[in-house]
């Protein structure tokens, strides 16, 4: 291959997964990247692994630049299998590396993988591996975004590779930022951060403010995921902030829903007139026809979100269900969530979605729509208005 060097030494070697369209439930139909580091000094050390199928595609990567026998340490900055499914077959090529991990991450590779003989030095947030004329520092970064994950920090290159944090799901011939569409680039993070780190957004907040105050400058940000951040580093750092704060939500209602034989549609498509009407922007989206993947995207930067569900068997319709089930686990901040739905012979859609996300203490606004059987001109009158009312709290 053609060496891909970040700074002088320190090189990409990991893999391009163009195929990649699902991510443990996230669509990902741009593909994906599962990235690993090679630093080359008087001590060299991989840091990070790749995903199993690629681990040959890995050793020919960094074959290139030094016969990984002779690697002095592996860092494993989060051991959920995307990165560390390679693992035990990269520590039979270097059975004298030291593996460098938290004390979590130590635990997790031995049940995820069993005992091994490598030694392993655990660290906490500051200690150091000097390697020669480059020192490695970690910083900790417990649930950002699992419990043993941790950044990995190049002293003097002001380089940062913080695993999950920074990334997107993104196939590309570039490996920067400076190197693909910067629209296509700043979506598939956006669409990152909505369904992976979005309940961790306080975390985020803490963990950025953290290692600003540790007065660490940050030149390059090379996550795991996607592109390597070295034009404008400074770019998704912002972005994480704005995200995980809600700067960034606007005057949009994302109205989601679905139907068995038209009615529920035919309110939402009424609701979604209403908040036309008051210059409000808003979008519709159709359950079984949307991914859950860029229904989370839409409503990462909206300030009220609308479901819709006919009502079966007394309770919400199954895809309404999912949807919500997976909203509660993300857990978006600072949006107004409103219901409405139809019935046939007896209700509980309504009643049972907004008792679930009372429950997980979403902002909601009450009372709810719900209609019997087809809506009348007066009921689609009301859903009118119940679209504008929700545009006009958000205004």
């Amino acid at each position: 291959m053609v060496k891909i060097q970040l700074v002088d030494n320190i090189y990409w070697v990991g893999s391009v997964d163009w195929n990649l369209r699902d991510f443990h439930g996230y669509t990902t139909q741009r593909g994906g990247t599962y990235n690993a580091y090679l630093v080359v000094d008087d001590k060299s050390v991989l840091v990070d692994t790749v995903k199993y199928p690629f681990f040959n595609e890995l050793v020919d990567h960094v074959r290139e630049i030094m016969e990984p026998e002779k690697l002095d340490y592996i860092v494993i900055n989060h051991i959920e299998p995307d990165h560390s499914s390679a693992f035990p077959d990269v520590i039979k090529l270097a059975p004298n590396a030291t593996v460098v991990c938290t004390q979590r991450g130590k635990e997790g590779l031995i049940k995820l993988y069993g005992e091994f003989s490598n030694p392993v030095k655990t660290v906490k947030t500051g200690d150091e591996v000097k390697l020669g004329k480059r020192t490695l520092k970690f910083i900790e970064a417990p649930m950002v975004h699992w419990p043993d994950s941790m950044f990995t920090y190049i002293v003097g290159d002001a380089l940062l590779m913080p695993n999950d944090a920074f990334g997107q799901h993104l196939a590309s011939s570039g490996r920067f930022d400076d190197e693909v569409d910067e629209a296509v680039l700043m979506e598939e993070a956006a669409k990152y951060y909505a369904n992976i780190l979005m309940p961790l957004a306080t975390l985020i907040v803490r963990k950025i403010d953290e290692v600003t105050n540790m007065g660490v400058p940050i030149n390059m940000i090379a996550p795991s995921h996607g592109v390597i951040w070295r034009a404008n580093p400074s770019k998704i750092v912002r972005a994480y902030l704005d995200w995980s704060k809600g700067y960034l939500n606007k005057p949009k209602v994302i109205i989601v829903y679905d139907t068995m034989w038209g009615s529920t549609e035919k309110m939402a498509r009424t609701i979604v007139d209403g908040v036309r009407s008051t210059g409000a922007e808003a979008k519709l989206l159709k359950l079984r026809i949307s991914e859950l993947t860029d229904i989370a995207y839409e409503i990462l930067d909206a300030k009220a979100v609308i479901v819709g569900s006919p009502t079966l068997d007394n309770s919400m319709f199954p895809p309404v269900a999912a949807f919500l089930t997976y909203m509660a686990g993300l857990k978006p901040r600072g949006k107004i969530w409103a219901f409405f739905g139809s019935y046939g012979w007896g209700g509980g859609a309504v009643k049972k979605m907004i008792e679930m996300m009372k429950s997980e203490k979403f902002e909601l606004h009450e009372p709810a729509v719900e209609v019997k059987f087809a809506p009348t001109k007066e009921e689609l009158e009301r859903c009118f208005e119940f679209g504008k009312e929700i545009a006009m709290k958000i205004l």
